[in-house]
């Protein structure tokens, strides 16, 4: 059984300040922004690339738990240049760290940034990708998780 990944519903306190972070200041493409139900609006943002979004909700019921704004750490993205990710986000406006290598290896550099509720995200540089994005070699891979 194929599964992707394709979402992830980010807590925000306020909807259109993160609307305008995500697209404006990381460069996120805005896919779908408007209310689906009485009471609930989705926006719907893709990182440039990228086969998985996030979403911001308000008065979306979730059955699971409903995460605080700010509470999220660890979202990745992955850039084949880092510098020039860097000096992009920079002159969008956005407070990112300067890249830190902890390893030689393709992989091993990091930066970061946090939207305005304090979530928190990582950007690693993977050279390969420049030629080799991750989706198109997913793509064809179908091999079972048990051999």
């Amino acid at each position: 059984m194929d599964m992707t990944l394709e979402v992830i519903q980010l807590p925000v306190s306020d909807l259109d300040r993160a609307k305008d972070f995500y697209a404006n200041k990381v460069g996120f493409g805005v896919d779908v922004d408007r209310e689906v139900m009485p009471g609930v609006r989705i926006v719907q943002l893709t990182p440039p690339g990228s086969g998985c979004s996030v979403t911001l909700a308000e008065g979306v019921p979730n059955p699971t738990g409903t995460p605080q704004p700010g509470t999220y750490h660890g979202l990745q993205l992955v850039v084949a240049d880092i510098k020039a990710a860097h000096a992009e986000l920079t002159a969008r406006g956005l407070d990112v760290s300067e890249p830190q290598q902890y390893a030689p290896d393709d992989g091993g550099t990091f930066m970061y940034f946090t939207d305005p509720d304090g979530n928190g995200w990582a950007i690693q540089e993977y050279r390969r990708r420049a030629t080799q994005p991750l989706h198109e070699l997913l793509r064809d891979q179908h091999t079972p998780a048990d051999g």
